[in-house]
């Protein structure tokens, strides 16, 4: 039982569900007056279904504008075209709809507009350091552009006020946030989502659930975080199970998107998450790992790493997970197998060498220092690295 903390609620107006995604988008468009809307989207679902057009022909001379030029780990190139792209329409609202990525790069879009950030070193000096104290965030205005996500997977960075955005230069991902970040609605449109590969949908989920799974582990949650992120894990696991039989569910679909929802719950809370984000962070940014693969690999290893200091945590999170008569990691790893996702660094294309890099990257990290079983230096994080090997 936690007995001492707080809870903090992130500045989102609403979830909308139920809807289709251009119908929505409408709405709040109206809603919000907005009248210049300049959308950020997945190239896939431009190209090869009608989701956009949708969008589009339903904003009717509401829409500015769009960029389809996001590829997967956002990077401050593509933040910084998109933000000018933005800035010539002077949109006055942007929406994001596609992956993680797409989602990200809306985040942080609206702090380059805000800032006029036309060139990649212009985000220097705005990045999330770790400091003895805790992370000190950039300098960020409050932005007077807010966002609008229709997420496509489960990978849950819509419900947070945080941004994952790579510079390309050194090969490192860094973290940017600021509470207006957060997008002002979130619309989930489980028809939209149908068109995700099986893959990317099951992978993007276990990242989903590493956010449940973290938030239930770390020491600065509280009981409301606790009980949703356990409820999300349960959706989640039911979910990713139903999907994999039935690819065509839409009801599994949205029984995923509850569960991103209810999962992310301790990271919009600002609960601070741990080894597993840390690292997954480092082998996307350092590694190209894909990041829908990262918690796949690496979540069991950090599990196995916890266990000392979060043993009644891990049993109700291996209870969600429909195993309560195993250790959590190996609940979790039970469900990895079932959904035929990677389980090692090896399947992945990481190797031993690369270990001290990613160790030494990690340790940069807020997520790293956050860790329940503390992680005081790079050793530690290569113990993870080996289990996971």
């Amino acid at each position: 039982m936690r007995e001492e903390g707080f809870h903090q609620f992130i500045p989102m107006d609403r979830v909308i569900y139920g809807k289709p995604a251009a119908t929505a988008i409408l709405e709040e468009a109206e809603r919000l007056d907005a009248r210049r809307v300049y959308l950020i989207v997945s190239r896939t679902l431009k190209t090869t279904t009608d989701e956009i057009e949708k969008i589009r022909s339903a904003l009717g001379a509401r829409y500015a504008g769009e960029f389809d030029g996001v590829a997967e780990h956002t990077t401050r190139e593509q933040a910084v075209q998109a933000a000018s792209r933005a800035l010539e329409a002077r949109a006055d609202l942007l929406v994001a709809v596609g992956g993680g990525s797409v989602i990200d790069a809306g985040k942080i879009v609206i702090m380059c507009m805000e800032h006029e950030i036309r060139e990649e070193s212009g985000l220097d000096g705005y990045e999330v350091v770790a400091t003895p104290q805790g992370p000190r965030m950039g300098p960020f205005r409050t932005p007077k552009v807010r966002m609008i996500s229709v997420p496509s997977t489960l990978s849950g960075g819509e419900y947070n006020a945080g941004t994952l955005v790579t510079d390309t230069r050194r090969k490192l991902k860094q973290i940017f946030a600021h509470p207006m970040m957060a997008p002002i609605s979130v619309i989930l449109d489980p028809h939209l989502a149908r068109h995700t590969p099986l893959t990317l949908w099951l992978g993007s989920g276990t990242r989903a659930m590493d956010h449940g799974i973290e938030a239930i582990c770390s020491p600065f949650g509280n009981p409301l975080v606790d009980g949703v992120c356990l409820r999300g894990l349960r959706f989640l696991h039911d979910g990713l199970l139903a999907i994999k039989a039935d690819p065509d569910s839409i009801e599994a679909r949205r029984t995923g998107q509850f569960g991103s929802w209810l999962s992310a719950y301790g990271l919009s809370s600002r609960v601070r998450m741990g080894a597993s984000h840390g690292i997954g962070h480092v082998l996307g940014g350092t590694c190209n790992v894909p990041h829908y693969f990262c918690t796949a690999v690496m979540m069991p290893s950090v599990l196995k790493y916890n266990a000392p200091a979060t043993g009644d945590a891990q049993a109700q999170i291996a209870d969600a997970l429909r195993s309560p008569e195993l250790a959590a990691s190996d609940a979790f790893a039970r469900l990895i197998d079932r959904l035929d996702l990677p389980r090692r660094l090896s399947d992945v294309g990481v190797n031993r060498e690369q270990f001290n890099l990613i160790a030494e990257n990690a340790m940069l990290s807020i997520f790293t220092r956050a860790n329940p079983q503390p992680i005081k230096s790079a050793k530690d994080v290569v113990s993870i690295l080996e289990m996971a090997a």
